[in-house]
């Protein structure tokens, strides 16, 4: 087995997709449309693992919008440069909860969405 796909809910979908792919430089897997459903997938070409941006239709589901992460990081990026990743993804207006710093486990920072969910973006130690 292995990890293919997760949720993400979110209160409108096409404004997550603006801020994950033209903001946070993801690319869209999948984007189909079955009726009033839309099925959303974003990634990175380097990881099989996609997000499912799905509309919280819920009260349950709206009320974990922004909350997924329970204040930590709902996941963590690996990149080969974070702060070449850092400046880029600042200029395109992400949130980043201060500069990358250098620890033990690599180099990183964290960032928010247009929600308030956090990711971390972290450069392994070489």
């Amino acid at each position: 087995m292995r990890l293919s796909v997760f949720t993400l809910f979110v209160d409108d979908q096409d404004q997550a997709l603006h801020f994950f792919v033209d903001q946070a430089g993801f690319t869209v897997l999948e984007d189909n449309r079955m009726g009033d459903f839309r099925w959303l997938i974003i990634g990175t070409p380097e990881t099989p693992v996609g997000i499912t941006l799905k509309r919280a239709d819920t009260p349950e589901q709206r009320a974990l919008i922004g909350k997924q992460g329970g204040g930590a990081p709902l996941f963590g990026l690996t990149t080969d440069d974070c702060q070449r990743d850092f400046r880029v993804m600042k200029a395109r207006g992400v949130t980043f909860e201060g500069e990358p710093r250098t620890m033990p486990f690599g180099t990183g920072v964290m960032f928010q969405d247009l929600y308030g969910n956090k990711f971390y973006l972290n450069e392994e130690p070489r």
